[in-house]
């Protein structure tokens, strides 16, 4: 990343480490649901799960996977020096199952009328990494 035009007192990105055994099982056409018992850690695979269950109509499902993939990606964060803000980039793969817990959260949210946890998670969405809705959004068209 340039300095120029880099807040310096910004933390550094947080980059999660990749699941090459999660993201090759998907590749593979193993579903969510059988990878997140072989995986619970994977926000991924979370995401996946609450995504699928939200738009088929399924909220309060959606609204705990979403809730655990969120979790996940806190503590992996966390794990990987993340201090409770800073940029959580969308363009670093293994960054995504934690945006989209997190997006997912907020659609589930919004679903229930959960109104301060719509609020919070959208400031905390783009506070990661301000492309991130629009990134995600492209992804459920």
């Amino acid at each position: 990343m340039s300095i120029v035009g880099r807040n310096l007192m910004e933390p550094e990105p947080t980059l999660l480490p990749a699941e090459p055994e999660v993201t090759e099982s998907l590749a593979a056409g193993e579903e969510p649901v059988d990878l997140a018992a072989k995986h619970p850690e994977s926000s991924l695979v979370w995401a996946l799960l609450a995504e699928d269950a939200l738009s088929q109509g399924y909220t309060v499902e959606g609204y705990a996977y979403a809730r655990v993939g969120y979790h996940r990606g806190l503590d992996a964060l966390r794990r990987s020096g993340w201090r409770g803000s800073g940029p959580v980039p969308w363009t670093h793969e293994p960054n995504r199952g934690f945006l989209r817990s997190l997006a997912a959260l907020g659609q589930a949210a919004t679903a229930i009328g959960e109104t301060e946890e719509i609020h919070r998670i959208q400031t905390f969405l783009r506070d990661c990494d301000p492309s991130a809705p629009e990134q995600i959004s492209q992804l459920q068209r």
